[in-house]
This record gives structure tokens, C-alpha cells and sequence, in this order.
């Protein structure tokens, strides 16, 4: 395989698997390319290689940002705006979990706190009520879990999870 193949097939593996951290296909090939760049990549470059319009690849570039996944980089002399990915794979998961915890666990941890006040009248109203309980509790758990996954170092985590599989 050469690099150029090699190259391709992980940018279009990383895209899809970009759908299961809850983001779009086309902004995990821009990080995938990002990654795999030696050196920080404009805008133009990003759409050339990835056959991408300017507006698909300039707001997926902000999403990468606004995640953390990626970053501005100054070039003296430049007018362009140069982008790098976060290379740090401990600090990639960190900012991915802290992202859908914000984006999907908190929102639906509000609404658990909202409907859990509802009047335990009847038979109906008590099941309706315990089982809210139980997803709150289990959902208040995996929150806290996360919160110290994102604040734990990557040794702690394989430690740990080196622990749990044996």
C-alpha cells in the first residue's frame, strides 16, 4: 500500500467513525487530515485534498475549534489562516467525552431534574416516577464517572482500564 492509499483509507475510516463521537463525517476527515498533516494546513489545502466546498470545509474547521480538536496556527508574513489538530490522542478523548457530556448527558440530565417533580397520584404516576428515578441515577452516575475520566491522566486511565478487562 503506499501512502497515499494509506493516507486515504484512514481519512475515510476516521470519517465514519466521526459518527459515533456525534459529529459529521466530513469535519472527522478534516481532523483525520489535520492529524496526519506534518505541518498546519489552510483552508484551501484542506478543501483541495478533501474535495470540499469553502463553506463545508470553514464551518467544519470552526466545529473542530469549538471542540477543541483543532487549532489556529499564525505563519509570520501569512495572510492565510493555517489550522492544526490537537495530536494528543489522551487530550482528543478528553475533549470529545467533555463535548458530548455538554452537548447529549446534561441536557437530559435537566430534563430528568424537571419531570422528576411529577405528582405520584397513582399506580401509572408511581412506575412513571420510579423508573425517572432509576435513569437519573444511572445517568447522574455516568456523569460523574465522566467528569473524572476528562480530569484523570492517560496512565491512571489504562491502568485502570487495563484492570477492568483482565
Amino acid at each position: 500500500m503506499t501512502l497515499e492509499e494509506g493516507k486515504d483509507k484512514f481519512i475515510q475510516s476516521w470519517g465514519a467513525l466521526g459518527s459515533s463521537w456525534g459529529i459529521n463525517r466530513t469535519m472527522a476527515q478534516i481532523h483525520a487530515l489535520l492529524l496526519i498533516s506534518p505541518e498546519a494546513m489552510s483552508a484551501e489545502e484542506i478543501m483541495d485534498e478533501l474535495k470540499i466546498s469553502r463553506g463545508n470545509a470553514n464551518m467544519n474547521i470552526r466545529a473542530l475549534i469549538d471542540w477543541g480538536l483543532a487549532y489556529k496556527e499564525l505563519k509570520t508574513g501569512e495572510r492565510r489562516e493555517y489550522f492544526v489538530a490537537e495530536k494528543d490522542m489522551w487530550e482528543v478523548v478528553k475533549c470529545i467525552i467533555t463535548q458530548r457530556k455538554k452537548r447529549e448527558l446534561e441536557p437530559m440530565l435537566r430534563v430528568l431534574d424537571e419531570i422528576s417533580s411529577v405528582d405520584e397520584v397513582d399506580q401509572e404516576s408511581r412506575e412513571f416516577a420510579e423508573v425517572i428515578r432509576e435513569i437519573k441515577l444511572f445517568s447522574s452516575k455516568a456523569d460523574s464517572t465522566l467528569d473524572s475520566l476528562v480530569k484523570a491522566d492517560s496512565n491512571w486511565f489504562v491502568g485502570t482500564f487495563m484492570k477492568m478487562i483482565k
